[in-house]
């Protein structure tokens, strides 16, 4: 019996997760948890000590938002990855959007993805957490 996972399965799987989540709106989807969003160029892989920005949205303007982080991720301008909270994570008033930087020791790359996040809009009650 092989014990070995099958990589090339998981990375089908691991497509077709970020081909629906491409064109995919937090206000619309109820049947996963969280949308994501990848670094589309080479970067900093993360380590064991991984963090990551925590924007707070109201409900009405999480599309809008999430477009922004989306795109600004996806052209490397914040952390290796972003993720948003859907309708099924039942929050009535707000949704989370995580941006992650790689290492939270980098006290450096930190604060480039705080201030690229205050460019894009995003100044307000910023909270930064360690893990992912």
């Amino acid at each position: 019996m092989d014990d070995k996972p099958n990589l090339d399965l998981i990375a089908m799987v691991q497509k077709a997760r970020m081909e629906h989540d491409a064109q995919a709106k937090p206000s619309q989807v109820s049947a996963v948890y969280w949308i994501e969003a990848k670094r589309q160029r080479d970067g900093a892989a993360p380590t064991p000590r991984a963090g990551h920005w925590l924007i707070l949205s109201s409900t009405s303007e999480i599309d809008a938002a999430w477009a922004t982080i989306k795109q600004a991720t996806e052209t490397g301008q914040l952390g290796y990855k972003s993720k948003v909270a859907t309708i099924a994570m039942h929050e009535p008033h707000q949704r989370s959007i995580y941006v992650m930087t790689y290492d939270a020791d980098d006290s450096a790359d930190v604060e480039r993805v705080r201030l690229a996040l205050g460019d894009l809009g995003f100044d307000d009650n910023l909270v930064y957490e360690r893990g992912d």
